[in-house]
């Protein structure tokens, strides 16, 4: 039993149970403490997800995920900039996310047919560089919208910019009283896109990915396009990161724009190697896993710590536990059980 769910990720989860275990006795209720993990499971979920189809296609971890994350930043800009608020401008939002994402997965998937081998290495460049150019397109973009835009400048986008008043927790608030402590709609979504990938990794395209990932060479005698199949893994991640961080906005509350992407990417992959998965294997229990784990102890750890020494050291402590989750998860990136 221990080795099958894994002894790294057991000894993780006795860690994050101790925390809730000692929360009440240093004034954190435990409800609140479950609330904040949650919480942050709805808003991490589907960036997290978005990493299974390359990994099941055999093309590694999605370090060019930031590419993804950068569409779903155009598309809620575009939303805002035309004037929809709402569920109809979150739908927007999305719907405009997914045209970018498709455009710049298949891009993507084209180059890292061209470097098999050093899919990971690229992916990471990719990420980078769409970060860095798009610095400089938040910049010369000609949105107009006030308050979006530099106040003392007339152009150029804001760091930051609030989405409070287009579509703010637009996922729960038909939930009422009870999402403010769970995070209802949003679990529900993901939980819809998981399904949707369950069902996908069952159909002829979804298998012969898998396939793919598994043993290329095999999976060509049998007829498979790899090639084809490795870019369509390419394009329903970078897809799914561009959904996932609108998901994310409307949670948080702010779009963030310039080097806020480049953190995205390996907490996730992180979170999802602590569940269990490979560079090369992947079920939708990994994804479940991995990300509450990282974001309970995440969330917890600093709370617990700072109750104890009655001093604010939540930031440092933050920085700490993710950078050494990251730094663990990325040494054992051959993962572990199947199950």
């Amino acid at each position: 039993m221990i080795k099958k769910f894994g002894l790294p990720r057991l000894i993780i989860l006795i860690f994050l149970i101790s925390t809730y275990i000692i929360a009440p006795f240093v004034g954190i209720p435990i409800t609140t403490a479950l609330s904040d993990t949650m919480i942050r499971f709805g808003m991490n979920a589907i960036l997290v997800l978005s990493l299974m189809p390359m990994i099941e296609s055999g093309a590694g971890l999605n370090f060019g995920m930031p590419l993804g994350i950068e569409a779903g930043l155009l598309g809620s800009l575009l939303s805002i900039e035309l004037g929809f608020s709402g569920f109809v401008g979150f739908t927007l939002a999305i719907l405009i996310s997914i045209v970018f994402a498709y455009i710049f997965g298949w891009a993507y998937g084209v180059i890292l047919n061209k470097v098999k081998g050093g899919e990971m290495m690229i992916a990471t460049y990719i990420g980078f560089s769409s970060v860095a150019f798009m610095c400089i397109m938040w910049l010369i973009l000609p949105f107009k919208k006030p308050d979006m835009i530099w106040a003392y400048g007339g152009s150029g986008l804001r760091t930051t910019i609030s989405v409070e008043t287009y579509w703010k927790g637009i996922l729960n608030n038909v939930f009422g009283k009870i999402s403010e402590a769970i995070p209802v709609g949003e679990i529900i979504f993901f939980l819809l896109l998981a399904f949707i990938m369950w069902v996908f990794f069952r159909t002829k395209a979804g298998l012969s990915m898998s396939a793919v990932g598994k043993n290329e060479k095999f999976a060509q005698a049998t007829g498979i396009n790899a090639d084809k199949s490795r870019k369509q893994s390419v394009i329903i991640s970078t897809v799914i990161a561009a959904i996932g961080i609108v998901v994310y906005q409307q949670s948080f509350g702010f779009i963030q724009l310039y080097l806020a992407p480049f953190n995205m990417a390996f907490p996730a992959i992180a979170a999802i190697l602590i569940g269990g998965a490979s560079v090369n294997r992947v079920t939708i229990w990994h994804v479940m896993i991995g990300t509450f784990l990282f974001q309970g102890i995440l969330t917890m750890t600093p709370t617990v710590v700072n109750a104890v020494i009655k001093t604010d050291m939540s930031e440092t402590i933050r920085i700490i536990v993710s950078n050494g989750m990251i730094l663990y998860a990325l040494t054992r990136k051959d993962g572990g059980s199947r199950g």
